[in-house]
């Protein structure tokens, strides 16, 4: 298993790259986010990496974070996702993004990441609600960030609020708010925009 590479970047073809370690080049498809976070060509470069085999196909897979590593990893635990649909996912939004959407169960979300359908969406949210989040290494502040905003847009759909007014309404409210001062700021809002 290679675990994690350290060498001197050669190549960029999004979205593979090429790794020089001592002599020895290393194709690794890596996501957007860590494509971004590359350094300059010829310069030192360190991924965490995930050795992907089948019967017909063997990859490598690299990573700028342990999180993406682990988020990829958890996708492709999902039957019918493959490396290079996870590729796409962390391709299209960030970790945390992704915990969000499942916490939340935002499908939408999903669905804006190209090559995911509505069908495929709402099997990632089914399978990941609750696995993702502890295994990312969220701090618990982030956690209950995130259960605050769950809650929040809960209380405001069960008022009879639109998805949309709701999403709309918690993204107005600060990230440290609590759940009742969070629904009060909320429907503060709502009602200075009806």
């Amino acid at each position: 298993m290679i675990g994690r590479l350290h060498g001197t970047l050669i190549a960029v073809h999004p979205p593979r790259i090429l790794i020089d370690c001592h002599g020895v080049g290393y194709e690794v498809d890596v996501p957007m986010s860590t494509l971004y976070q590359l350094p300059a060509l010829n310069q030192a470069l360190t991924l965490l990496t995930h050795f992907h085999v089948r019967e017909d196909i063997q990859q490598l897979f690299g990573f700028a974070t342990e999180a993406e590593r682990e988020a990829f990893k958890a996708l492709i635990k999902i039957s019918g996702v493959g490396a290079r649909t996870a590729l796409s996912v962390l391709s299209g939004m960030s970790v945390n993004d992704l915990v969000q959407a499942i916490t939340l169960q935002e499908s939408g979300r999903l669905t804006q990441v190209p090559g995911i359908g509505k069908k495929t969406a709402e099997r990632l949210l089914l399978e990941l609600k609750g696995k993702l989040a502890p295994d990312l290494g969220l701090g618990p502040n982030q956690s209950r960030k995130i259960e605050a905003g769950t809650e929040i847009l809960q209380a405001l759909l069960a008022l009879g609020y639109s998805d949309k007014e709701a999403h709309l309404a918690l993204k107005q409210i600060p990230p440290d708010t609590g759940v009742s001062e969070g629904i009060k700021l909320a429907l503060k809002s709502l009602s200075k925009s009806n």
